[in-house]
């Protein structure tokens, strides 16, 4: 099974300019991604997409192939990561015969992923028999659609799915179900499902990736705060 490792990494960047670039604990932000992938035993190859000269430097001075430019129309700040997937596959295909069974996203955002959520999430996907395997973490209690509270469109308090306040769980432990959010850290699919009606990351079979110690390892970094955040986990870590 060929496996490649996908960085979408584009130059712009609107609330912390040159993101990418910009120096996170001695390095660029992008090229933690790019060295924890390379550790993994389950990658192919490494390849970041980027609109970018100075990030595709970047990308091949730390050991990932930068093949092409991505096309303006998908780097833009409102396009979806589904055609940045797409156009890398089928830029692969087209020049160099190259086809991949299974694609591995990576954000660059989340640069206190470790390697081992790379390869606990490909070989979920490969014993499952996954279309595609998601990183997540279990869902605080006060976040779940069971203590969620919205306001109806007559104006009234309820629970998430117009259930009566009243009617409300009052321990977690009696939850139905459990519930989990996704945490970016690693998606793991197959190339068929951006190819769908609605291209998409997830296909018919999806399993779970539930990472442990999510506060330790999750870092989703969009704004400044978030950064310096992220740079305090990211140290604390280093230390462990």
């Amino acid at each position: 099974m060929k496996i490649i490792g996908i960085i979408p990494a584009r130059g712009g960047s609107e609330r912390v300019p040159n993101k990418n670039l910009k120096n996170f604990c001695g390095k660029p932000l992008v090229a933690w991604t790019i060295l924890g992938a390379k550790k993994s035993k389950h990658l192919d190859r490494v390849i970041v997409s980027t609109d970018s000269p100075a990030i595709a430097k970047i990308a091949k001075k730390h050991g990932a192939e930068a093949p092409f430019l991505r096309p303006a129309e998908f780097a833009t700040s409102t396009i979806g990561v589904e055609p940045t997937l797409k156009h890398t596959y089928e830029w692969l295909l087209k020049n160099e015969a190259y086809k991949t069974d299974a694609l591995v996203l990576l954000m660059p955002t989340s640069p206190l992923r470790q390697t081992f959520h790379i390869d606990d999430a490909i070989e979920i996907f490969k014993n499952k028999k996954a279309d595609s395997v998601v990183g997540v973490n279990e869902t605080p209690a006060n976040h779940t659609p069971y203590w969620t509270l919205i306001r109806s469109r007559k104006g009234k308090v309820v629970l998430w799915g117009g259930i009566p306040l009243k009617n409300i769980i009052t321990r977690r432990q009696d939850f139905p179900q459990k519930c989990y959010a996704r945490n970016d850290l690693v998606y793991v699919l197959k190339p068929k499902n951006l190819f769908e009606k609605k291209p998409n990351l997830y296909g018919k079979k999806v399993e779970l990736y539930i990472t442990a110690d999510p506060v330790l390892y999750e870092a989703d970094i969009n704004t400044p705060d978030e950064w310096e955040d992220a740079e305090i986990k990211f140290k604390r870590l280093q230390k462990k």
